[in-house]
């Protein structure tokens, strides 16, 4: 997988609690170095301006064409950091969205197509949000939608280990954003 990831930065951008080790966003860190964490300050305050700052921030400290991973209230971090500044992102996926809802965020959040190619992976049975609320974000945003079964909240309970279909799936999306540099460069 790092070959064309290798043309990318990457940015691990989990949801509350911080992904803890036996997470596949922790797992992929180990497996591929150069990934980066976008750390908060308060893991299990889930404040949407605070968390998207964030994000703005160690998008902002470095050039390189970025891919975000994100999980949970990191995708609502994400997208909201992409609506109000989408500069040097070059794809986003988006897997199992906290329902912004559920946060009272859903008014913060852009309505319109995403400014790059994205992914929004559910699960059927996800408590943090339906799959049937999960396929409406994402066609708000433009995102090509995949259901990936009953997996729970695609978090470590869900017991993915090194999740070799996520990262199949990240390939993908980097094959677009790559295409679409291309294209966009004539």
């Amino acid at each position: 997988m790092a070959g064309l990831l290798s043309r990318f930065r990457v940015l691990v951008a989990p949801g509350l609690h911080g992904s803890g080790p036996q997470h596949w966003q922790s797992r992929w860190q180990r497996l591929y170095p150069a990934f980066e964490r976008v750390e908060q300050d308060r893991w299990d305050q889930p404040d949407l301006p605070a968390w998207s700052a964030r994000v703005s921030r160690l998008r902002r400290q470095d050039s390189r064409p970025t891919l975000i991973v994100a999980h949970s209230f990191g995708t609502l971090a994400t997208v909201h950091s992409l609506a109000r500044d989408p500069a040097g992102v070059a794809g986003v996926l988006l897997v199992a969205p906290a329902d912004p809802d559920k946060f009272g965020v859903a008014a913060q959040l852009p309505t319109e197509r995403l400014p790059c190619p994205s992914m929004v992976l559910a699960s059927s049975n996800d408590p943090w949000m339906t799959a049937q609320h999960a396929a409406l974000w994402a066609q708000r945003w433009g995102s090509e939608y995949l259901n990936l079964g009953a997996l729970g909240h695609i978090n470590a309970e869900s017991g993915l280990g090194d999740w070799l279909a996520g990262q199949r799936l990240l390939q993908i999306l980097a094959e677009r954003a790559h295409n679409e540099q291309t294209v966009n460069v004539f």
